[in-house]
């Protein structure tokens, strides 16, 4: 598999942090080495308008040498959504815990799900694989 991916719905969240662009860098500034992750450039994070009015909030990216992690707030509607996907391995209640408990989420709903689960991460066990299916091929045609 490539990796695991983290999704969350976050309700009744912090309002004061949801539209404060400031407290959405710094949530993303921080949590990579909190989640064993390896920050690989700095954050990016903007104010945004929606077609409704309601509709505007924060959002942002880090990525990280694993992949990345973003965010989407929602002021008005007391909301965010925040993604993790990686390469890596990552207590995924663990990190549940701490985003919930940075936008001070009264409930939130995680979802998990395993992405590349046909990926080669290993080039050279896949050749050898590989390898090893072609000759047994080739053996088959021999012994026709």
């Amino acid at each position: 598999m490539f990796g695991p991916h983290l999704t969350m719905d976050m309700y009744g969240c912090n309002k004061k942090k949801l539209k404060d662009v400031n407290v959405v860098y710094s949530f993303l500034d921080e949590l990579p080495p909190i989640i064993g992750m390896t920050k690989i450039m700095p954050p990016y994070t903007f104010s945004y308008s929606g077609l409704k009015p309601e509709d505007w909030g924060v959002s942002g990216i880090v990525l990280i040498a694993e992949s990345h992690i973003s965010i989407h707030t929602f002021p008005e509607k007391n909301y965010a959504s925040v993604d993790i996907f990686s390469c890596k391995e990552f207590d995924v209640e663990s990190a549940a815990d701490i985003i919930a408990s940075r936008f001070e989420a009264k409930t939130y709903e995680k979802n998990f799900l395993t992405r590349g689960r046909h990926f080669p991460k290993d080039i050279m066990r896949n050749r050898q694989v590989i390898e090893l299916e072609r000759e047994r091929e080739v053996g088959k045609v021999a012994r026709q």
